[in-house]
C-alpha cells in the first residue's frame, strides 16, 4: 500500500505532499459552494459502497490484524484496530446519519441591525482544508471524510501504518461516493505513504493549504503535533476519565455505570480510568463496586481502603492516578466529599470526560459546574462521550482544549464564520 516505498528521500515525499495540498485547496474551493443535496448524495453513495464492499474491507482489515498480532500488540490495540460486520455497518450508518444532519454552511448564527441601518449577520463558513493524523482506528477514515464533506471542507487523511490496508479499502468507498455525486476526488485524500516524513510535511501546512490539523492518537503523536505544527490544532491529548460515586448515589446504578464506563470498550478515549468513591458511603458502596469490576474481569488498583475492601485489589502507585490504561484496568480511590473529588480530577484528569453518580441535585450541580472538562455527566456512563451519541452523526475526536472546538468535533465545530454586512448606501462619517 505504501506507494512511495521506493522513494525514501524527503524531497520525494515533500513533492507528493505538496501536490496533495494543492489539490485539496482546489477541492475546498469547490466544496464551499456545493449544494446540500449534492453532499447528501455523495454521503449516501459512500454508505452504500461501504456495505457493498464489506468483504473487501474485512479482508484488508485482517491483513492489518495479522501484522499487529505478529508484533504482539496488546489486546486493547487490537480491539481499536479490528473491524467486524457490525462495525462496518456502524460506519455506513454513521455516514447516513451525517447525511441527515442540517447543513451548517451558510447558517446564520446571529443577526442584528445597527442604528445606522446596517444589518450584520454572522454566517457559518467551512474552515477550508483539514489535515487529520490518526493511528489505529480505521473507522476514523469514514467518520472524518464524511464530517469534513458535510461541513464543506476538503480533508487530507494520514492513517497509521498499522491500519493502512483497512484505511485504503474504506477510502476507496469514499472516492466512489464522491464520483457518484460528481465531486472532486481530491475532496477526501489519503496520504499514500506511511513514512513519518509525510506527517512533518502536513505539520508545516503544505504551503499554506492546510487550515487546521486534528491529531487522533496517543500522547506521543499529539505532543509532536502540538510542538511542531505551524497551523492551528484541535487537540485531544488523553482520555483520563473519572466516575465519582457520591454519598447519595444509588448503589445498583453506580455499579452498572462503573462497569459500563470501564468495560464496555476499554480502548476508547471515553473509557473510565479512575473510580472515586465518597468516604461517606465507602462502608456500603466500596466493596460491592470493587467486586462488580473484578467480577467483570477488570484489574483493580486501589488505595489502602480499596485494598482492604477486597483481597484481589493490587496496590495503586502515584502514577496510576494519571494513567490512561486503555485496557481492563482501573484505579480506585476513596475521597472525602465532592470537593475532594473535584480537586483530584483537576490534578490528575485530562479535561476529557468525568461523571458524578448521585441522587443529590445540589452535589451534581456543584460537580457539573466546577469540573472543567469538555464533557461532564450526571448519572450516566462516560462511554457516552461520543459525537454519534450526542446526535452529531459522528465525530473526528473529542477536543480537550478551550479554543474554538471543545468536546465532540462534529460538523458545526468544523466551521468558522464570516460577517455579512448589508447596507443601502451608508458611509462612515468623519
Amino acid at each position: 500500500m505504501d506507494v512511495l516505498a521506493e522513494q525514501k528521500s524527503e524531497s520525494d515525499i515533500a513533492g507528493v505532499m505538496t501536490a496533495l495540498g494543492t489539490r485539496a485547496g482546489d477541492a475546498a474551493g469547490v466544496l464551499a459552494n456545493v449544494s446540500p443535496d449534492v453532499k447528501t448524495q455523495a454521503l449516501k453513495a459512500m454508505a452504500a459502497a461501504i456495505r457493498a464492499r464489506q468483504g473487501d474491507i474485512l479482508k484488508a482489515n485482517e491483513k492489518d490484524m495479522a501484522a499487529a498480532r505478529k508484533k504482539d500488540r496488546p489486546e486493547a490495540f487490537l480491539d481499536r484496530l479490528k473491524l467486524t460486520e457490525e462495525r462496518i455497518e456502524s460506519m455506513a450508518a454513521g455516514l447516513e446519519a451525517i447525511a441527515g444532519l442540517d447543513d451548517p454552511v451558510g447558517d446564520i448564527i446571529a443577526s442584528w441591525e445597527r442604528p445606522n441601518g446596517l444589518v450584520i449577520e454572522r454566517v457559518r463558513t467551512p474552515l477550508g482544508v483539514i489535515g487529520i493524523i490518526y493511528e489505529s482506528r480505521p473507522n476514523v477514515t469514514a467518520d472524518a471524510g464524511g464530517l469534513c464533506l458535510k461541513s464543506g471542507n476538503a480533508v487530507i487523511l494520514r492513517g497509521g501504518s498499522e491500519s493502512q490496508h483497512s484505511a485504503h479499502a474504506i477510502h476507496a468507498c469514499l472516492a466512489e461516493g464522491l464520483n457518484a455525486a460528481k465531486l472532486p476526488e481530491a475532496a477526501i485524500q489519503l496520504v499514500p505513504t506511511t513514512d513519518r516524513a509525510a506527517v512533518g510535511e502536513m505539520l508545516k501546512g503544505l504551503n499554506g493549504n492546510i487550515d487546521v490539523i486534528v491529531p487522533r492518537g496517543g500522547r506521543s503523536l499529539v505532543e509532536r503535533v502540538q510542538k511542531d505544527a505551524r497551523v492551528p490544532v484541535f487537540a485531544h491529548l488523553e482520555g483520563i476519565c473519572h466516575v465519582y460515586v457520591h454519598e447519595a448515589a444509588d448503589l445498583k446504578m453506580a455499579a452498572e455505570i462503573a462497569v459500563n464506563a470501564k468495560m464496555r470498550r476499554t480502548g476508547i478515549c471515553g473509557a473510565a480510568e479512575t473510580l472515586l468513591v465518597d468516604a461517606a458511603c465507602a462502608d456500603t458502596h466500596l466493596k460491592p463496586l470493587v467486586a462488580a469490576l473484578l467480577d467483570a474481569d477488570c484489574e483493580v488498583r486501589g488505595d489502602s481502603e480499596t485494598q482492604a475492601a477486597d483481597p484481589r485489589v493490587t496496590p495503586a502507585i502515584e502514577d496510576d492516578w494519571g494513567a490512561e490504561y486503555l485496557d481492563a484496568v482501573i484505579s480506585v480511590k476513596v475521597v472525602n466529599g465532592v470537593d475532594a473529588a473535584i480537586a483530584h480530577i483537576a490534578r490528575f484528569g485530562s479535561a476529557h470526560t468525568d461523571a458524578i453518580i448521585t441522587g443529590d441535585q445540589h452535589a451534581a450541580d456543584a460537580f457539573l459546574g466546577k469540573v472543567n472538562s469538555a464533557i461532564v455527566l450526571h448519572n450516566a456512563s462516560t462511554q457516552f462521550a461520543d459525537g454519534g451519541e450526542f446526535g452529531m452523526g459522528a465525530e473526528i475526536g473529542i477536543a480537550t482544549g478551550k479554543m474554538h472546538a471543545r468536546g465532540p468535533v462534529g460538523v458545526e465545530q468544523l466551521t468558522s464564520f464570516k460577517y455579512v454586512v448589508r447596507g443601502h448606501g451608508q458611509t462612515r462619517p468623519d
